[in-house]
């Protein structure tokens, strides 16, 4: 390692480049599998280059044992062989294998008959990602490789995901889903000086029940989440494709029930429970919290919106003088809180809240809390979309959901047998 800091150093004195194919980095690769491959080849003699075999252990338990420890003292080093392998960033690499007498030795990190590395540009983006910021993942290069890659350089290669977020936040889009979840994140942008920011995310779930992250949108500086924006990303939804969808599942945002109609007029805008219950509770007293909960779950487990208006009756009965502003908070979302309860229990235990989304926002935020704010709106898209791209390795942000979306579906081709396209015509 300390030779490699010794390249380094000497290259920047040169002025040299450390990416390209001519590059430091082409070097460095070279050295660190070449280190990395007599560092295996040692562990699987056990003992070191220039070194005697150690003397053979104890064997007194049996042939086998005595046999296997006679060879690995035979067995030494018997000089190396070229081999070149492709890497992604550095492009061909020509590297030193070293073999061993007895032709037992199976290299991992070059593997035999391949010729294929994994790239150092996916480390950093998995890094980033992670949340990781240009100078952690440039001190964890430091510390694994030994050699100081600047930060600037980093940003370049995070950079070079550009062109394919764009691709991908422009990509067709599939004619019908089943359901729509969308949602919104608050992060920290600095534009002339840093401020809150709203970004957008759309989950749609495929009519053969995969989760397919539909976008993200940088919403308007100094704003905060709102239906008119919202307004916006439907219709650009709907031009890259989206003709029909079933149930758009959000978090009860002022507004956002006419803005669907007008994008997608026979869509049933569902609003999470959850939400509702969190903003109850912001309304009254810890103390009955619990009691609260309690009487509430009658109301959204009822067998239909009549019986849950009844209950909602004897609970407003119970708590209407003393939190008023809970009772109209419900009341106000009733017609978009109670779509859901006309349908089977499978599709109620889908639509109930906005989980699906509620999870990938968990993972924007994780991300989003180590970097503090971004210096840009692209910078900020860039991250979230690496988020996303690590879900699904094809990099097209799609993950297969979980079985309990099965039964879902086939009720959702029951009921809406009109607009659920068929084999034939999807």
């Amino acid at each position: 390692m300390a030779a490699i800091a010794e390249m380094v150093q000497e290259a920047r004195a040169n002025g040299d480049s450390l990416t390209g194919p001519s590059g430091l980095l082409k070097d460095l690769t070279k050295m660190v599998l070449e280190v990395s491959l007599e560092e295996e080849m040692t562990e699987h003699l056990g003992h070191g280059k220039h070194e005697s075999s150690a003397p053979a252990a104890d064997t007194d338990d049996d042939d086998n044992a005595s046999s296997n420890a006679d060879e690995r003292i035979r067995n030494v080093r018997n000089g190396t062989r070229t081999k070149t392998v492709l890497t992604d960033n550095v492009g061909k690499v020509e590297v030193q294998v070293p073999r061993d007498r007895a032709g037992t030795f199976e290299p991992v990190i070059v593997p035999k008959h391949h010729r294929k590395l994994g790239s150092v540009e996916q480390v950093v983006l998995s890094l980033t990602a992670k949340g990781l910021t240009t100078g952690e993942i440039s001190a964890h290069l430091e510390e694994i490789y030994g050699a100081s890659v600047s930060k600037d350089t980093i940003s370049r290669i995070t950079d070079r995901i550009s062109e394919e977020m764009n691709e991908w936040l422009s990509r067709p889009l599939d004619p019908i889903y089943a359901a729509i979840f969308i949602d919104a994140i608050v992060i920290k942008v600095r534009d002339g000086q840093v401020a809150n920011r709203p970004f957008y995310a759309a989950i749609g779930v495929t009519v053969d029940g995969c989760k397919d992250v539909l976008g993200l949108w940088a919403g308007t500086p100094g704003a905060g989440e709102g239906a008119k924006y919202w307004l916006a990303v439907l219709t650009e939804l709907k031009n890259r494709g989206v003709m029909d969808t079933m149930f758009v599942v959000c978090d009860g945002l002022k507004g956002l029930p006419d803005v669907v109609e007008t994008t997608w007029p026979d869509a049933t805008v569902q609003t999470c429970v959850i939400h509702l219950l969190r903003n109850s509770f912001r309304l009254t007293s810890r103390k009955y919290w619990d009691q609260i909960a309690r009487e509430l779950k009658l109301v959204y487990t009822a067998g239909s919106a009549t019986a849950a208006r009844s209950q909602f009756e004897v609970f407003t009965d119970a708590w209407g003088e003393r939190y008023p502003a809970l009772i109209r908070l419900w009341d106000n979302a009733w017609e978009e809180f109670t779509p859901f309860l006309a349908y089977d229990v499978e599709i109620r235990r889908i639509l109930f809240s906005t989980n699906a989304i509620e999870s990938l926002n968990a993972r924007y935020r994780r991300a989003v809390r180590a970097r503090g704010h971004f210096p840009n709106e692209q910078a900020a898209l860039k991250c979230l979309y690496l988020v996303t791209r690590s879900l699904d390795p094809t990099g097209r942000g799609q993950a297969r959901w979980t079985m309990r979306w099965k039964p879902a579906l086939n009720v959702f081709a029951t009921v809406f047998e009109g607009r659920w396209p068929t084999a034939e015509k999807y």
